[in-house]
């Protein structure tokens, strides 16, 4: 094959080959103009191909412009193959701040339906309780509801402990926390699939224990002791429970309305969006134990700053969830660590066409 000719048959490849490269080495200057799932996945099969031609050009004794040229796009891409790729923790920065609330977003109608789930039953019993104290006992047993009442009792040295918790320390209680909520997040994420019914049932449930409560505590004059306890990490974590209930009706989706993709397929890609909600709800409820341990039971603030540390805390979760991420480009889809061997064709939902949202 003469030379004209090779050149003209793979000229489109080196430039769509030699415009990746560019949006690789200046991810910045390329955010707005090249998916960066797409970058990523594109470059070894392209980079095979511009081998395979910088290998003819040599043996057919082609020009050493065309060669030089096919040599420096090898030598480029290789570069970006073999780069060193960021530490772990700036990918979980990355995650916390561009991936998690992109992704939300991506499925804002089953978050805002998780929530009137969630917080519909808490508010209507909270309301209940507030009326009729002995309400509480049609949910809780007399030694629960005691324990409750014990945990926000103004005398205590820490509030929100249970009596056998008041001399722990808190780190103890942090991890306390962290194996509770975590947990309770992951359970209902994973009964998404039994259909949904399983996370609508925990949302629905717990809804109601922490309605229950705070109606209850605020009936019997604990109101103050409970409201400064809860102000400052209830933002993260009632807010994480709606994610991760959300996740959880996210795998339902799939069973329930796969659309044109079979069940399975439609499982495995909501499960990939899933994993990142609750990725993104595990460490929300993570900041949350924080703050629980080493803020909310500090019973010598005053409660007019926890109050206000509490609405901050709304404002910013609100502004996180909403705003966050939208610098880059709303199209793409976080996948996790950089894998320069990702297979071709395994592209976003956006990618195949395929509609994102909810």
């Amino acid at each position: 094959m003469k030379q004209q000719q090779f050149e003209s048959e793979n000229q489109q490849t080196w430039q769509r080959f030699s415009e990746l490269l560019a949006a690789l080495e200046n991810p910045r200057q390329a955010a707005t103009r090249v998916n960066p799932d797409v970058q990523v996945q594109r470059l070894p099969r392209l980079l095979r191909r511009i081998s395979s031609h910088y290998a003819l050009a040599r043996s057919r004794g082609y020009s050493p412009g065309l060669i030089d040229e096919l040599h420096r796009l090898v030598r480029r891409g290789y570069r970006q193959l073999y780069r060193e790729r960021p530490a772990w923790w700036h990918q979980v920065v990355q995650f916390g701040l561009v991936g998690f609330p992109q992704a939300l977003r991506r499925h804002a109608g089953l978050f805002w339906f998780s929530c009137a789930v969630f917080f519909a039953p808490m508010l209507a019993m909270g309301l209940a309780c507030m009326q009729d104290a002995a309400l509480i006992h049609s949910l809780l047993e007399s030694s629960q509801v005691a324990e409750v009442e014990s945990m926000y009792d103004p005398a205590n040295a820490k509030l929100g402990r249970a009596a056998e918790r008041q001399a722990h320390t808190d780190w103890m209680m942090f991890g306390f926390y962290v194996n509770n909520n975590i947990g309770l997040a992951l359970r209902t994420f994973a009964w998404g699939l039994a259909f949904g019914i399983g996370s609508l049932f925990m949302l629905g449930s717990n809804g109601l224990y922490i309605g229950a409560v705070a109606g209850h505590l605020t009936q019997i004059g604990y109101g103050t002791p409970f409201w400064s306890f809860v102000s400052g990490h209830s933002s993260l974590e009632l807010t994480a429970i709606a994610i991760a209930g959300a996740a959880g009706l996210l795998l339902a989706k799939a069973l329930l309305a796969p659309g044109r993709r079979s069940r399975v397929l439609a499982l495995r890609e909501n499960a990939r969006e899933g994993v990142l909600l609750i990725g993104g709800a595990a460490l929300m409820l993570l900041m949350a134990a924080m703050v629980e341990a080493f803020w909310s039971s500090r019973s010598m603030v005053p409660e007019t700053v926890k109050y206000a540390v509490g609405v901050a805390g709304w404002l910013l979760v609100a502004a996180y969830l909403g705003l966050a991420g939208r610098d880059q480009r709303q199209g793409s889809r976080y996948r996790g660590p950089y894998n320069p061997h990702g297979r071709p064709g395994e592209g976003t939902q956006q990618d195949r066409g395929k509609p994102g949202g909810d």
